[in-house]
């Protein structure tokens, strides 16, 4: 197998040029000159008898069958990089990167978050709540806890949790108001996390769509759960980050709302994992155990 394979520096070359975009950035990632990535990708070209790449202006552009060796040469580099950090204990000290929802961030994970602080005080942690989808990737960030139904090619996804959401308000929003269908709560403000649609899809969901609701702000995760309490709209949200509040009837349920196709997913860069990644999902996993 190994026999049929252009030679690897052309396959590097070429990895490097899809990376940075032009021929002057792929030589100085790989400390040659822009005319050496040039010849090499060209012979790379005659090798396979493809055209991989058109310049259009100063840009590079790649054609189809490009862009897939490139996606294939970064999953296959990628994968050799992770490998080597592993057996060499290179990533050691790199903190683990985790992305993920501010709410689940805010609702979920930091209050948990000193548990797993006691049981590998040793581990740097980074932690990025976004609502922009950020891949897993070698170097970068290691662990992404993604809504959705767990459909994302090229990475390796993990059901994590359901989404049990329900539909909720405070107590002084909705007063006495004899709420008996969903095209009752239209006279009522809602809420909505930025990046998000489930109030919206609740909304279409139920055929509410002829009619908008009296108002909808966006508001980032943790200030939607804010104004939850606070009584400043009606929201979609999971039933456990709002479990407490129920219980003390802070607020209140006026509808369930669970897909059973869509969740919580644990998402990674395939190949080896490192071994705080490892420990960090297993303490994930516990946790959700618990509830």
């Amino acid at each position: 197998m190994l026999r049929s394979l252009p030679p690897l520096a052309q396959l590097r070359a070429y990895a490097a040029l899809v990376e940075t975009g032009s021929m002057s950035a792929a030589g100085a990632l790989l400390n040659v000159s822009h005319a050496a990535i040039s010849q090499q990708v060209r012979a790379l070209e005659a090798s396979l008898g493809v055209t991989l790449f058109q310049r259009v202006g100063r840009r590079v552009e790649l054609t189809a069958e490009g862009a897939r060796l490139g996606q294939t040469l970064r999953e296959a580099f990628g994968s050799i990089a992770r490998e080597i950090e592993v057996l060499t204990g290179a990533d050691a000290d790199r903190p683990l990167q985790i992305t993920t929802t501010p709410t689940v961030a805010a609702a979920w994970l930091m209050p948990r978050i000193g548990s797993f602080r006691a049981l590998a005080p040793e581990v740097d942690l980074m932690i990025n709540p976004t609502v922009t989808r950020v891949d897993p990737a070698p170097g970068g960030v290691d662990l992404a806890i993604r809504f959705g139904r767990g459909h994302w090619p090229g990475l390796e996804v993990e059901r994590f949790m359901d989404a049990d959401f329900v539909v909720a308000a405070a107590p002084t929003l909705v007063k006495a108001e004899e709420i008996s269908g969903p095209s009752d709560l239209l006279d009522f403000p809602w809420l909505q996390e930025i990046g998000t649609t489930e109030a919206s899809d609740w909304l279409a969901k139920h055929s509410i769509t002829e009619k908008r609701v009296k108002s909808l702000a966006q508001v980032p995760g943790n200030l939607l759960l804010d104004g939850l309490r606070a009584g400043q709209g009606v929201a979609v949200t999971r039933r456990t980050f709002i479990e407490g509040d129920l219980e003390r009837g802070d607020l209140v349920e006026l509808f369930a709302s669970n897909d059973p196709g869509q969740g919580y997913f644990l998402v990674t860069y395939p190949g080896p994992r490192r071994a705080i990644l490892k420990t960090f999902i297993r303490w994930l996993q516990r946790e959700r155990a618990l509830e």
